[in-house]
Parts: C-alpha cells; sequence; structure tokens
C-alpha cells in the first residue's frame, strides 16, 4: 500500500493523541481529486478534515490513491455531531471526532437522473453510475466507488487494526443512527451512524462484501 503525503497546515488538525477506537467511512460529495480535497479543507477555519482522502478516476487523478494529510494518530472535525441525536437515544454527548480516524471518499454521492443523463447536486453530469437494489435515504442512484477506493479502503481498515486493534466486525446497523456509535464503542461506522442528515458512504454492495470478508 503506498500513501502519498501531502502538505497540510499543521493549524487545520489538532495535535493531540487519543486513543482510537472508531474508524468513520465518509464520501466527500466532490471531484475525484484527493489532493484538491485537502486543498479546500486548507482554507476553512473550522479544522474539519479527515486524516487520508481516496482519490478516484478523473483528469490528473490516480484512481484509489491515498492522501494524507495528516497522521491518524491526530484529530479534526469529521462528524459534525449534534448534541439533539445523543440526547434523542438516551446518549451522554461525547467527542468522537479524538477518538476516530475517517477515511474520505471522492465521491458525489447521490445522482438525479434526468433524460437518460446523471446529475450530481450541483447539476454536473456523472457516468460512473451504479443502480442500488433498492433506494437509500430516497435515492437509487449513485456515483459509483471503484474498485480500487474499495481495495484501498479495505487497506487502510486493516492497518489501522493492527495499529489500533479496532475491531473490523461487520454490522447491518452503520447505514442509519447508530446507539453502538454515539456510545463510543469500537468498531467501523459509516458518517450516517451519527447523523440524520448524511448519506455517506451509502449502502455500496461491493463495499458491504469487502466488510464483511475483514
Amino acid at each position: 500500500m503506498q500513501i502519498r503525503q501531502v502538505d497540510f497546515p499543521a493549524n487545520q488538525y489538532i495535535q493531540e493523541e487519543h486513543p482510537k477506537k472508531q474508524i468513520y467511512l465518509h464520501h466527500t460529495a466532490g471531484g475525484p481529486d484527493g489532493v484538491r480535497t485537502f486543498s479546500s479543507w486548507a482554507n476553512n477555519k473550522e479544522r474539519i478534515a479527515t486524516c487520508v482522502a481516496i482519490s478516484g478516476k478523473g483528469r490528473g487523478c490516480k484512481d484509489g490513491e491515498i492522501i494524507q494529510g495528516f497522521s491518524s494518530k491526530h484529530w479534526a472535525f469529521h462528524l459534525g455531531l449534534k448534541e439533539s441525536t445523543f440526547q434523542k437515544h438516551g446518549v451522554k454527548y461525547k467527542s468522537l471526532d479524538k477518538i476516530s480516524i475517517g477515511i474520505e471518499i471522492c465521491n458525489w454521492g447521490h445522482l438525479t437522473e434526468k433524460d437518460g443523463k446523471f446529475y450530481n447536486y450541483v447539476g454536473g453530469v456523472v457516468e460512473d453510475v451504479i443502480k442500488l437494489p433498492n433506494k437509500y435515504k430516497g435515492h437509487q442512484f449513485y456515483h459509483n466507488y471503484t474498485d480500487a477506493q474499495i481495495e484501498s479502503t479495505r487497506d487502510l481498515l486493516l492497518l489501522w487494526r493492527e495499529r489500533y486493534k479496532i475491531p473490523l466486525t461487520y454490522n447491518e446497523d452503520i447505514w442509519d443512527i447508530c446507539p453502538r456509535a454515539l456510545e463510543g464503542k469500537a468498531g467501523v461506522f459509516t458518517h450516517n451512524s451519527v447523523r440524520t442528515d448524511k448519506i455517506d458512504i451509502y449502502p455500496h454492495p461491493k463495499m458491504i462484501e469487502m466488510l464483511k470478508s475483514l
């Protein structure tokens, strides 16, 4: 596994170390370039980022390339947690960003079909499309996660299981609000596990197959 390091401002993440218990899978809702993803994060003031992004297919991109801006030992605000979500599920609020690692997959997310073409939420045409067996959060068409992106996700999960002893057992409850995630239980989750307003990642059949194989 090769990881490409990029310069990322030290003031855009928190250089504290906390025991890592969780991994969250995200997608960017943006273009394929992981380097550009970090460039955009470098300009925000909220220290919103994940330590890695995985590029997809696109001009100037290497499909599946892992781009790293800072060490997985450190952290940034990648979850956008809301106290009301914890309260609704009877769980005491926890700062999960500190104890978790995020993977950001470069992907446009859900798509809209019109006249035989598929459009992302900013009106761009997307050609690499997957139709899910069933609608997920109101959408059946999504920008495809590439095989290379799924394989790179697998490599990172295995690396962090070895390094931080995070269990990788697959559980079906990660696609919606998951009390286990809110409680800070160890494991692999999606952004949907802690946010009702998110659609990342979506249940791609090959991604699920990979997660089950770990």
